[in-house]
C-alpha cells in the first residue's frame, strides 16, 4: 500500500512538472500568438428559439500580448454593469445594442465599447439613457434578428443598433436559422443555434477550468485546437449537412456570394420592417474589415447596400467614419483576433450619439 502511494505521488508530481514545462515552452514559443479569449457562453431561450449568449453574472479576463480586458456581465448576460427591466424607467431614452464580438468588446476595456461610448455621447447632450450592450461573439444578422424580434424588444428600446461586421454573411449561412424561399422571401428554418455551448456548459462546471481559461497558455492551445477539429473537421452523423465556416474575427473570405448578400439583406431588411412597426429608430454600423496594418475595407458591400437601399435603412458607413485614419491610425488591434480598436470604438459611439441626438432623417 505504501508503495503504490508513493508511485501515485511521484505520478503526480511528474504531471505537473510535465505540464509546467509544457506552459513555459509554450509561452516562450507562443507568447505573441496565443490569446486567452474564453467565450464563456450558455444557451438562452427566447420565445421559439435556442441561442448561445453570455454566461450571466460573470466576471472574467481576456489576455493577449496586446493587453488585458475585464469582462462583467449583468442577470440577462449582456456586457453591462447596470441591470435593465422590461419595462423603461419614465424619461429614459432606450438603446438596444446587437451584434458580435466586435459590438461585445473583444479587446477592449468596458468603459470602452462603443456601446459605452454611445451612452456618454447621449448624456452629455443631456438624455438620461441606457444602453444594453447584447453582443454577443459569433453571432451573425440572422441570431440578432431572432434576439431581437423574441427578447430585445421587450426592453422597449427607442432605437437599435445592429454592428453588421463582414463575417455575418457566412454566419448567417452557417446559423440556418432563416433561408430564402423560391420567390426570395425569407422564411424560419430552424430554431435552435447554440455551438459548442453544451461542451461549455460541461467543462466549466469542472473546478479550476476557468482559471485554466485565463491564466495558461498551455491550456489554452490545446483547447482551440480540440474546439476547431471538433467544431469544423470532426466527422458528421449521416444525413447532416455541414457548412465548414469557422467563425473568426476576421472574414474567411472577400468576395460575397449572391446567397450570403440576399440572406443579408432580407435579414435587415425585416429588423427595419419589424423596428418600424414598434416605433423604433434602427441604425446599422457598417464594422470595417481588417487588410493590413492601418488598412480596412467597408462590410458592406455595394451589392448590399443596393438592396437595403429600398428599405430606408439608415447606415452608418465605415467610409464616413474612418476615412480620414487610414492608413495613419491602428483601427484593429494589431494581433490576437485583430478587432476593432478602442479609438473606432470611440469614434463609431460618438457618431451614433451624434445622430440619435436629431430626429430620424425620412428615406432613412
Amino acid at each position: 500500500m505504501r508503495a503504490l502511494a508513493k508511485s501515485l505521488v511521484l505520478t503526480f508530481v511528474a504531471l505537473v512538472v510535465a505540464l509546467g514545462v509544457a506552459e513555459v515552452v509554450v509561452r516562450l514559443a507562443m507568447s505573441d500568438t496565443i490569446v486567452l479569449f474564453p467565450r464563456y457562453h450558455t444557451d438562452y431561450v427566447y420565445g421559439p428559439y435556442r441561442l448561445r449568449g453570455i454566461r450571466p453574472a460573470q466576471t472574467f479576463v481576456h489576455s493577449s500580448v496586446d493587453g488585458r480586458w475585464e469582462f462583467r456581465t449583468n442577470r440577462a448576460g449582456f456586457r453591462n454593469d447596470e441591470e435593465f427591466s422590461y419595462e423603461k424607467p419614465a424619461g429614459v431614452y432606450r438603446v438596444l445594442v446587437l451584434g458580435d464580438s466586435h459590438t461585445q468588446g473583444y479587446e477592449v476595456r468596458q468603459e470602452a465599447s462603443y456601446a459605452e461610448v454611445l451612452k456618454r455621447a447621449l448624456a452629455a447632450g443631456g438624455r438620461k439613457v441606457e444602453v444594453l450592450n447584447t453582443g454577443v461573439s459569433g453571432f451573425g444578422t440572422a441570431e440578432e434578428l431572432a434576439f431581437l424580434e423574441n427578447a430585445g424588444a421587450r426592453y422597449q428600446p427607442d432605437a437599435v443598433v445592429v454592428g453588421f461586421f463582414s463575417n455575418d454573411y457566412e454566419d448567417n449561412l452557417k446559423a440556418g436559422l432563416f433561408s430564402l424561399d423560391a420567390q426570395g422571401r425569407l422564411v424560419p428554418r430552424k430554431f435552435e443555434h447554440i455551438p459548442g455551448v453544451r461542451i461549455q456548459n460541461a467543462i466549466y462546471a469542472i473546478p479550476g477550468i476557468k482559471w485554466l481559461s485565463e491564466h495558461s497558455h498551455f491550456y489554452s492551445l490545446l483547447f482551440n485546437t480540440v474546439w476547431v477539429y471538433f467544431k469544423y473537421f470532426a466527422p458528421v452523423a449521416k444525413g447532416e449537412v455541414q457548412r465548414v465556416v469557422p467563425e473568426f474575427a476576421v472574414p474567411t473570405h472577400q468576395q460575397r456570394s449572391e446567397e450570403e448578400v440576399a440572406l443579408a439583406a432580407s435579414l435587415l431588411a425585416r429588423m427595419q420592417a419589424y423596428c418600424n412597426s414598434k416605433g423604433i429608430r434602427l441604425l446599422v454600423v457598417d464594422i470595417p474589415t481588417v487588410l493590413g496594418r492601418y488598412q480596412i475595407e467597408s462590410s458592406v458591400v455595394p451589392a448590399l447596400r443596393d438592396r437595403i437601399a429600398p428599405a430606408g435603412i439608415e447606415l452608418v458607413t465605415s467610409e464616413s467614419l474612418f476615412s480620414a485614419y487610414g492608413g495613419v491610425v491602428d483601427l484593429h488591434l494589431p494581433h490576437g483576433y485583430h478587432h476593432i480598436s478602442e479609438f473606432s470604438h470611440a469614434l463609431i459611439g460618438v457618431e451614433l450619439g451624434r445622430r440619435l441626438m436629431k430626429p430620424a432623417k425620412p428615406g432613412w
